[in-house]
């Protein structure tokens, strides 16, 4: 991680899609988070699924995020390199999203993390909203 730059937290999810504009939370069946932008999901915590379980033990994680990413490219890029914490499975088949373990989190730097949470968000937001968004935060 670069100088300035501290690992991510899961604190940091909620704080960083709290800061996307137009911003509203729902709730899951397990009370679960869910980050919306113009009633379309970009962030969620997942409940505890079949499909996503260690692979040893058999037990179903209790702790993936979901993040939508803007591409098919982009989740391919993410989840094919082994350096990076981020995966998939069967179920997310053509589904614009990847996965990430809470506690794996502290594998990227927060600005890492922020930048994911700013894509998933702009992948979802009208093309007003992110043309408006992107108007004072140009990339970099």
């Amino acid at each position: 991680m670069g100088i300035g730059s501290r690992a991510a937290r899961v604190d940091d999810v909620h704080e960083s899609a709290l800061g996307m504009p137009h911003v509203t939370v729902t709730h899951g069946p397990g009370d679960n988070p869910v980050y919306q932008v113009g009633g379309k999901s970009f962030v969620f915590f997942r409940n505890p699924r079949p499909d996503a379980t260690d692979p040893d033990t058999g037990e179903r994680y209790d702790d993936v995020i979901v993040f939508w990413v803007p591409s098919e490219a982009d989740k391919q890029a993410l989840v094919r390199d082994r350096a990076t914490p981020f995966f998939t499975t069967p179920h997310f088949d053509g589904h614009l999203s990847v996965l990430l373990r809470g506690s794996r989190i502290g594998e990227l730097s927060r600005q890492e993390l922020v930048e994911l949470v700013q894509d998933a968000w702009l992948s979802r937001a009208s093309a007003r909203r992110a043309a408006t968004w992107l108007g004072t935060h140009p990339p970099a």
